[in-house]
């Protein structure tokens, strides 16, 4: 369910788009993020997280609407993502800490795995905002294309991504110890 309601206004965002055109789908993706809030606020699973994201939808998706630009909806994700790496940059490098130590409370990792999962994800966070950047605005795809990469990629994407660091940290996580036979 938690599933759900994190991807809610991205589907949302497509399904609108499909049907009524960029503008509608804009207006659809603000709403379903004030609803989710609301959601999660109720529920009380609202992390900083949601708020970044709401912010940054009412901002780019407003001036979209108002505006009657493309441009800033689509320039959402790339800002997201680069926040997301700068946000995991200042906690590693002004604080020393990682932020992800935090955000899977629970798990216990060797400092230097934390240190290595808080790179690794910084990374991929400046990678996939430049990867949006590209789609959007310089190899020369439409805005259904764009649309499309912004849900089905970038979800292809980091389900790859983290796949691959599920395999990574499973060497670190405790064996239970086969049990014996009396």
């Amino acid at each position: 369910m938690s599933l759900l309601i994190d991807f809610f206004p991205l589907l949302l965002f497509f399904v609108v788009f499909k049907v009524y055109g960029i503008f509608a789908a804009t207006a659809v993706a603000i709403a379903a993020s004030a609803v989710q809030i609301a959601y999660l606020y109720r529920c009380r699973k609202l992390a900083a997280i949601h708020w970044l994201s709401l912010a940054i939808i009412v901002i780019f998706g407003g001036a979209t609407l108002l505006l009657q630009d493309e441009t800033f909806i689509k320039w959402k994700p790339s800002v997201l993502y680069a926040a997301f790496a700068l946000v995991l940059a200042a906690s590693k490098l002004i604080w020393q800490r990682d932020l992800l130590r935090y955000v899977m409370k629970g798990i216990e990792l060797p400092d230097r795995v934390w240190g290595g999962l808080t790179w690794a994800w910084l990374v991929f966070f400046a990678f996939m905002a430049v990867l949006n950047w590209l789609v959007a605005f310089h190899l020369g795809f439409s805005t259904d294309t764009w649309v499309t990469f912004k849900v089905w990629g970038v979800l292809g994407i980091m389900l790859l991504f983290v796949i691959g660091q599920g395999l990574v940290l499973v060497r670190y996580l405790p064996q239970e110890e086969p049990q014996k036979e009396p």
